[in-house]
Formats: C-alpha cells, sequence, structure tokens
C-alpha cells in the first residue's frame, strides 16, 4: 500500500472516531457564573438544540450549601450533564444531593442520568408524568438521536423524576429555604420555578427566554402572560432564565418574552377570527422586529401556528 493510500486510511480512522470521542467529552465550554452568595449557573449557547453545539443551548443552576449541592434542570444531553457535574465539581466537593426539574423538555432533563448516579434525587412536579406516559417523551427521544448524534445516542434515556410535587413546595436545606412555585401550565403543562429565598435567586425555567426568541409551540401564552405578572411579584434580584444570561434586571427582560407573545396572540388572534388560513397568514405578518433575533427561523413559524391554533379555540370558547 502506497504511504498516501495508508495515509487516507489513518485519516478515515480518525474522523470516524471523532463523533464518539466527542461525545464522551463535549468540547463546548460549560463554565460556572455565581450570582449570589450560593447561586451559580452555566449558559448555554444561542440559537436552538443542534449537533452543531452539541445540544448546549439551556442554562442549569446549582445552589452550594454546607450540607450539600441542590441542582435545578441538568441540560440536554449525557455528555453535558457530565459536564455540569464537572462544573460543580470545580466550584465545590460537596455532594450533590438534589435535582429540579423545572419542566420536562428535552433540553432541560437528558442529562440527569450523571448526576443520580453521583447520588442525586430528582424532583419534578406530577405534570411530568404526562410527558413521560403519553408518548411525546418517547418521540422526542427519537428525534434527538437522529438530530442530535452523536450527542443523544441509544444510551440516552428517559430519567423519572423520583418524587412527583403536588402544587406549591418549600423545602429548607444547608442552613437556605426553597421555595418551589408551580406556575403551569404555561410553557409546559409542569412548568415550576425555584427561588433561593436569602439570595433573592429566582430560577424560571422557560417562563423566560433571554436574548432568543422562546420556544412556544403549543403553550397556552394567555396563561403564560399571566404567569409573568407572578414572576414579577416575587421581586427576585437575579433571575436565571432556562436560555441566555442571568438577568439583574428581571422586569426589564421580561418585558421581550412578553410583548413577542402578545404579538403573536394579537397576529394569529386576527387571522383566525376573519378566518384567514395560516398559510395566508404567516408571510403576510410583519416579522422584522423579531426576524434579526437569534432562534428565530428555528422556532418562529411554529410558534405562530401554535399560536393560531390556540386562537381558534379560544374563539370557540366564547361563542
Amino acid at each position: 500500500m502506497s504511504l498516501l493510500a495508508r495515509f487516507g486510511t489513518v485519516l478515515g480512522f480518525i474522523l470516524a472516531l471523532a463523533p464518539a470521542a466527542g461525545a464522551a467529552e463535549p468540547p463546548v465550554k460549560v463554565v460556572p457564573v455565581q450570582v449570589s452568595a450560593h447561586a451559580w449557573y452555566v449558559q448555554g449557547l444561542a440559537g436552538v438544540a443542534s449537533a452543531a453545539n452539541q445540544g448546549f443551548n439551556s442554562n442549569a443552576g446549582f445552589v452550594v450549601t454546607p450540607e450539600g449541592v441542590v441542582v435545578i434542570d441538568a441540560l440536554g444531553t449525557v455528555p453535558l450533564g457530565k459536564a455540569l457535574l464537572e462544573a460543580i465539581r470545580s466550584v465545590t466537593d460537596k455532594p450533590v444531593r438534589r435535582v429540579i426539574v423545572t419542566h420536562y423538555h428535552a433540553d432541560h432533563f437528558y442529562g440527569l442520568a450523571p448526576l443520580k448516579a453521583a447520588g442525586a434525587e430528582v424532583w419534578a412536579h406530577r405534570e411530568a408524568r404526562g410527558y413521560l406516559d403519553s408518548g411525546e417523551g418517547a418521540e422526542r427521544l427519537a428525534q434527538r438521536r437522529r438530530d442530535l448524534a452523536p450527542w443523544v445516542d441509544a444510551g440516552t434515556v428517559l430519567v423519572a423524576p423520583d418524587r412527583l410535587l403536588d402544587g406549591d413546595t418549600t423545602f429548607a436545606f444547608g442552613g437556605l429555604n426553597f421555595d418551589i412555585i408551580y406556575m403551569g401550565p404555561a410553557h409546559a403543562p409542569d412548568d415550576i420555578v425555584v427561588v433561593v429565598r436569602e439570595d433573592q435567586v429566582l430560577y424560571s425555567g422557560d417562563i423566560l427566554f433571554s436574548g432568543r426568541v422562546p420556544f412556544v409551540g403549543n403553550a397556552d401564552s394567555r396563561r403564560w402572560l399571566a404567569t409573568m405578572d407572578r414572576l414579577l411579584a416575587l421581586q427576585p434580584k437575579v433571575m436565571v432564565p432556562g436560555h441566555g444570561a442571568a438577568s439583574r434586571n428581571p422586569v426589564g427582560d421580561l418585558v421581550f418574552t412578553r410583548d413577542y407573545l402578545r404579538y403573536l396572540r394579537a397576529a394569529m388572534g386576527k387571522a383566525a377570527e376573519e378566518m384567514q388560513p395560516f398559510e395566508e397568514a404567516y408571510p403576510q405578518t410583519d416579522w422584522s422586529r423579531y426576524a434579526k433575533v437569534p432562534a428565530f427561523e428555528a422556532a418562529n413559524r411554529i410558534n405562530a401556528y401554535g399560536t393560531y391554533l390556540l386562537m381558534e379555540r379560544e374563539l370557540l370558547e366564547k361563542r
């Protein structure tokens, strides 16, 4: 075999191994950022989850106490769950005792397995069972295995909660008081937010998106808007969203998500009331305010269609 042929064979072998090596240890940087005396988070990349960003588009948080660590969300792949655990270990050697999942969407809980293996108990709202039991969870997992390979693969499983919560829950741990407040159905049926009372830090899950177009899909945007008012009433000093940078101006940063939802409802509501088909209404709507915002191309049409169907249902309810 010629030297060139041998080089081609070796190069092909290296390239074949590259995805597997990457899946074991993602080169994306999962960097812990401190937002208060006890609270931290890691920030995902802008845009939607993809093979290019290795599924790293969402945030996760953790709170360090003398008794151990409470984690909020687990990122969107098993390798990212491992990277989150390593990020926590770079801050503290205290054991990870609990993971609270703000909602069972793929980008927030697929990384649970490494945290659970490290001894954490998984908490989520009871409505999460609907996602796992309806077949929706299995369908999304199959889609993610196709679209996010090799970061989501045959070894990725849906980790169910160890404890299901009903309504609001308060617990004390490590000298801190945590409030888990049920906000669903808003972005998802099982939406919860987590407040670290002493630090006045609120982990909002996907009720707040920062720096990108939110994913609305078939969410109840009317209730979602009402939920934002409840968030503001909690008066946090710092709000850590499900996507984007932590906010020290929660009122200002909630405005973008609120105004986007209001615009969707107004535009699609008008089309539904006039019985204009969605395929005509969508291109005729002025989306210029949002067209250059990250995740617009991936999310906006889906958001608009889901809102169009929602507004049709709301009109029928009024009649």
